[in-house]
């Protein structure tokens, strides 16, 4: 099989990745677009592993490697949208741009001392 196919496929599914965490306004959407990017870097990485012929097969662990830390942070960020959506019942990330609590207000400033 030649290298461009896998190459061409994974530049579109990173293409669509990236379109979908610029263009979405939902978190969760979000976090599969970042899932979506990673697996094209999978693609490329086991693809390219196969056309060089690598005895070590150093793109097949790098892929492990890269779907362990995929695991995580799909977890980290699915905790911080379930954090979030039960303190502001909104996953919409324009509502999420301001991390100050709006009721609550900052603390004056101290004197010149």
């Amino acid at each position: 099989m030649h290298i461009v196919y896998p190459a061409v496929v994974s530049a579109l599914l990173f293409s669509v990745g990236v379109y979908g965490v610029l263009a979405r306004r939902n978190t969760v959407l979000v976090l599969m677009s970042v899932e979506l990017m990673l697996n094209a870097v999978n693609l490329n990485l086991v693809a390219f592993d196969v056309w060089l012929k690598d005895r070590l097969h150093g793109g097949q662990v790098l892929t492990l490697f890269v779907i362990v830390i995929a695991a995580a942070e799909l977890g980290v960020g699915l905790a911080i949208v379930l954090a979030l959506y039960r303190n502001r019942r909104t996953v919409e990330l324009d509502t999420l741009r301001d991390l100050a609590d709006p009721d609550i207000k900052p603390p004056p400033p101290p004197n010149g001392t």
